[in-house]
């Protein structure tokens, strides 16, 4: 017999699967409990350092600014030594700089020592959905990437949650410092859970007729598709980070008067979006990609338009299902773009990352300067125009490959 078989991939309900899932769950946790813990004490760190809300937004910006700038890097060093031995590098030196943050003497270093987190933390996210697709059946990535998201959420949700109280109790430090250990428990669990790659082969600094970075980047910035999706990213991450980096100032403020302490509850909404995460690769299933992406972003708009009526359960209402919206549209982008993205496949991931951490980062902010003037009615109207924008540009530019199934993958270019 001549050669082995070609590994197709983990198929659902193998070992390997279940292991690859349970990693990649594990690395969501580790990653954005720590991105986000600051997010959920933003009122008591701006009390505590004497800075206004959008200031103290910068706390998180400054984070999801560093893994911005670090995916597209991250991507070249899986390229050359392995996607996992690239996201255990990184996982171990974010746990570590997160360790620090909570000891930043001032307001200046907290948010240098929030950058240099973020460009460690930038290892995962803009790996693992291509270490996904090379390890998992083609048939299974759409729901594999849906549960790889769902463990971001719970990440994200367990930082915030922890956080937040504790800040009130004790104070924003020791909120931030529980997280970070947390944090260092998932990290374990991802490096011990992790199953050894089998479907990469390690691409040489110089190969003949291999593309190289600059080549890779061109190919993926050159299709119009790829630009549609990492607008989403762009436009749909910035506003969802905005509505929960200033809703905690909304509820301490009349007509709500919420104390501090409970605040941080509202993050139990993402629980929303850990089920609709994975269940966006069902959606997909049935009606299509497309489809689904543009059902979500209205679920998104429907969400937070609710959120402006003034009756604290109708805006946790809305808020749960903004949240919803926003994490299926993110497990469909996401887990849409290494399927059109093959010339360099971890460059396509990072450069989703870097437009969604760049939404993050810009309009996490920005925001925060119609928050202020015209309160929650500007934010809100602020958030539905990046909405609007990529709900447009979706069904422009992914038409021609939107109604796909799931198992179907879509043709390179246009």
């Amino acid at each position: 017999m001549s050669g082995a078989v070609p590994f197709a991939g983990h198929a659902r309900g193998s070992a390997g699967y279940r292991r690859m899932i349970l990693a990649l769950f594990a690395a969501g946790v580790a990653t954005f409990s720590q991105l986000y813990s600051v997010q959920g004490v933003l009122p008591a760190l701006s009390r505590a350092a004497g800075v206004s809300e959008a200031r103290a937004a910068l706390a998180v910006s400054a984070a999801t600014l560093g893994l911005a700038v670090s995916v597209i890097g991250w991507s070249v060093v899986a390229d050359r030594v392995g996607r996992l031995r690239a996201m255990q590098v990184a996982v171990v030196a974010a746990v570590v700089l997160g360790l620090l943050v909570p000891a930043s003497p001032g307001f200046g270093a907290l948010l240098g020592l929030r950058f240099l987190e973020g460009v460690a933390l930038g290892g995962i996210p803009a790996i693992a959905l291509a270490y996904l697709s090379e390890e998992i059946h083609a048939m299974h990535s759409a729901i594999a990437a849906g549960t790889y998201i769902s463990g971001t959420t719970l990440g994200g949700l367990a930082g915030r949650l922890i956080a937040g109280p504790i800040s009130e109790l004790v104070s924003w430090r020791v909120g931030v410092l529980v997280v970070s250990l947390l944090a260092a428990v998932a990290a374990v669990a991802f490096i011990a859970l992790a199953p050894r790659p089998l479907g990469f082969t390690p691409v040489p600094r110089r190969t003949p007729g291999e593309p190289g970075l600059a080549r890779k980047l061109w190919v993926n910035l050159a299709n119009v598709r790829l630009l549609a999706l990492y607008s989403q990213g762009l436009l749909l991450m910035g506003g969802f980070v905005a509505v929960y980096n200033f809703l905690g100032f909304r509820l301490e403020a009349p007509p709500f008067l919420v104390p501090a302490s409970l605040t941080s509850l509202v993050f139990i909404a993402y629980l929303s979006g850990t089920w609709s995460s994975r269940q966006a690769g069902v959606l997909v299933n049935r009606i299509g990609r497309l489809p689904a992406l543009l059902g979500s972003i209205a679920t998104m708009a429907v969400g937070v338009c609710v959120t402006l009526v003034p009756h604290l359960a109708v805006v946790l209402a809305g808020l749960v299902l903004f949240t919803a919206g926003f994490f299926s549209a993110h497990a469909i982008a996401s887990g849409w773009v290494p399927l059109i993205g093959r010339t360099g496949r971890a460059q396509s991931a990072s450069l989703y990352n870097l437009a969604y951490y760049t939404g993050s980062s810009l309009f996490g902010w920005a925001v925060g300067l119609a928050f202020a003037p015209y309160g929650w009615g500007g934010a809100v109207l602020f958030v539905l125009l990046l909405q609007g924008l990529a709900a447009v540009l979706a069904a422009l530019f992914l038409r021609a490959s939107g109604a796909r199934p799931v198992g179907t993958v879509a043709p390179h270019g246009r």
